[in-house]
C-alpha cells in the first residue's frame, strides 16, 4: 500500500503530523483475526454510534457469520486496522456500496479496542481510505454517515477533509431516543 501511503503524504488536504501514519498500518483480515470482534460487537459503549447491524448480534454464531460475510463481500473494500508495533488488531475500515457506475462508496470505520480511541487514530485512517479510494478504487465520491452525538467522530472525518452535506433528522435510535445523522462527503476534487 505504498501509493496509499504517498497519497497521504503528498496531498495537501493531509496535512499535519505524517509520521503519525507510521504507528497503523490497514492490512486484510484474516479468518482467524475474529477473536477481538467477540469482545468489541458485545460491549455496548464500543458499538453505540456504530452500525445499526452491530446492535443485533451477540452471540458467537452471528458474529462469526457476520465475520465470515466480510470475505464474500463483492462491493466492498475492507482492511484490518493493526498497531505497526505489536501487529494488533485495533478495527476494521473501508468503503461500503462501491458503485462503478457512479465512482462512489460510503466509508466506514470501527475502532473496537477502546484503549485506542482518542489518539488521532480514526483521522489516519481515514485520511488513508479516502486516499485509496480515490487513486486505488477511482472514485470521485465517498460520503457516510455519522451519529450527530459522536462529537469525536464528526471531527475526525472534518479533519480528514469530509463537508457537511446535510442532517437525516432523528434517523437512529440509540438509549431510548431519537437523534439525528449528519452527511458528509468528499470529492477527489478536494484533494487537489
Amino acid at each position: 500500500m505504498s501509493n496509499l501511503l504517498d497519497c497521504f503524504l503528498n496531498t495537501s488536504i493531509f496535512e499535519g503530523k505524517p509520521k503519525q501514519v507510521i504507528m497503523i498500518e490497514l492490512k486484510p483480515l484474516k479468518p482467524e483475526d475474529i477473536t477481538p470482534f467477540y469482545t468489541w460487537l458485545n460491549d455496548k459503549e464500543v458499538i453505540n454510534y456504530s452500525l445499526s447491524f452491530f446492535q443485533k448480534l451477540s452471540s458467537k454464531d452471528q458474529i462469526k457469520n457476520w465475520f465470515e460475510s466480510l470475505f464474500i463481500e463483492k462491493n466492498t473494500y475492507n482492511v484490518g486496522i493493526f498497531l505497526k508495533s505489536n501487529q494488533q488488531l485495533i478495527g476494521y475500515t473501508g468503503i461500503s456500496n462501491l458503485s462503478k457506475l457512479n465512482k462512489s462508496g460510503e466509508y466506514f470505520i470501527f475502532i473496537g479496542d477502546k484503549s485506542q480511541w482518542g489518539k488521532g487514530i480514526g483521522t489516519i485512517v481515514t485520511k488513508q481510505v479516502v486516499c485509496y479510494g480515490f487513486k486505488e478504487l477511482d472514485l470521485n465520491r465517498i460520503m457516510l454517515t455519522v451519529s450527530a452525538p459522536n462529537i469525536g467522530g464528526v471531527k475526525a472525518y472534518e479533519k480528514a477533509g469530509f463537508v457537511r452535506e446535510g442532517i437525516l433528522r432523528e434517523a437512529c435510535f440509540r438509549d431510548g431516543e431519537f437523534h439525528d445523522k449528519v452527511v458528509m462527503s468528499i470529492l477527489k476534487s478536494d484533494l487537489r
